[in-house]
């Protein structure tokens, strides 16, 4: 074409994605891994009677789904103790941070985050033309106090804060969030990013306060759940605001075949159960990796173990590449100070010890480069 038929913002934009998947990176080496352990999915899969719902769903996969999601948004709000008018479903917490990035941003409209937080929502932001501000980490925790001053400064109406934390692991206690969400100065949204609700240990999350319009909470079925690739997320908040969405949602986003897992999931509390306890006996397992390795495992409330490898990021990421060429899938932080880091999800004993089985010889070989 001689003439792009491009808006001018889109044409400015870099065509990239937040993140490599790891399909990408097994067809670039022409192998596929042997432990995938780097996207934070739950390799132990969802319950058995989510699966088997999807099964029975995809029978009737010709049908659309409900665009409204009534069930699954009526067993979440009973689940949550709030109005079905407080829930609203989407294609995963990343859609939804798209939703609202379209709700409340435009051209030149200021957004705060922190430096290495979650780069989906950035990646929203520029595609709506949003201007970012970024406050650092502090000791490996996201800084809530400098997320609010950075908001003041800049007035902006949307602040960006996980809880747990991706990519460090780290997360604040309820009482520290509770005190945030009440500082949240009038006419400004604080997102909170709770992906990793189902994983946090007891006095995590504060109680849900659907009054609260300054306050939208997010939640997945692809953590805990093990359903990432059914895309399944859902945000509680003021009905106001949840309303809001209807205005420019994908309405069938959310196929039938993962409406129907995702209330299956939710139904089965025991299982969940079971992989909160698998998640603590293999983030124990890497932390004794870590140990034997000379790396330090970071405190983790989700279902990943962040490593210091304790040199800078391009250690680091020698270290990244060395287990990738192994077999073995990891991520890490991409800003630093926190890219000193690796990130390794957890996975089942087989997976563990593949990862205990590269690591020396890609730790070695990092040092040679």
């Amino acid at each position: 074409m001689t003439k792009s038929m491009l808006t001018p913002l889109a044409q400015s934009l870099p065509a990239s994605v937040p993140f490599v998947g790891p399909e990408a990176q097994e067809r670039a080496r022409g192998a596929a891994f042997t432990a995938r352990l780097g996207a934070n999915e739950s390799v132990f899969g969802p319950s058995p009677k989510a699966i088997a719902a999807m099964a029975q769903a995809a029978s009737e996969a010709w049908q659309y789904g409900d665009p409204e999601s009534h069930e699954l948004r009526e067993a979440i709000a009973a689940h949550h103790n709030v109005a079905p008018e407080n829930v609203m479903i989407g294609e995963g917490i990343d859609a939804l941070l798209g939703y609202v990035v379209r709700l409340l941003i435009g051209p030149g409209d200021a957004v705060v985050t922190s430096a290495g937080a979650y780069p989906t929502f950035n990646y929203h932001v520029a595609g709506f033309g949003g201007v970012l501000h970024s406050v650092p980490y502090k000791d490996d925790h996201q800084d809530p106090d400098a997320l609010l001053e950075k908001a003041r400064e800049t007035d902006t109406k949307l602040v960006y804060f996980c809880n747990p934390d991706n990519p460090m692991g780290s997360w604040h206690s309820a009482d520290a969030v509770a005190r945030t969400i009440a500082q949240v100065p009038e006419g400004r949204l604080l997102l909170l990013d709770e992906a990793y609700s189902d994983l946090a240990p007891e006095g995590t999350l504060p109680p849900l306060d659907m009054g609260n319009p300054n306050v939208i909470r997010m939640r997945t079925f692809s953590k805990g759940y093990g359903m990432a690739g059914a895309r399944v997320g859902y945000a509680l908040g003021h009905p106001e605001l949840i309303m809001a969405f209807n205005k420019i949602r994908n309405h069938f986003g959310v196929n039938r075949i993962a409406q129907a897992g995702a209330l299956a999931a939710l139904q089965d509390q025991d299982y969940l159960a079971q992989i909160r306890a698998q998640v603590i006996q293999a983030r124990a397992g890497l932390s004794q990796i870590a140990a034997e390795n000379g790396l330090t495992a970071l405190p983790s409330a989700t279902n990943f173990v962040t490593m210091d490898c304790g040199r800078d990021g391009d250690y680091a990421r020698a270290v990244l590449a060395e287990l990738i060429a192994r077999g073995i899938f990891v991520r890490m932080p991409f800003v630093a100070p926190q890219d000193r880091c690796i990130r390794v999800s957890c996975g089942r004993t087989e997976d563990l010890q593949a990862f205990a089985e590269a690591l020396p010889a890609a730790l070695k070989a990092a040092d040679h480069d």
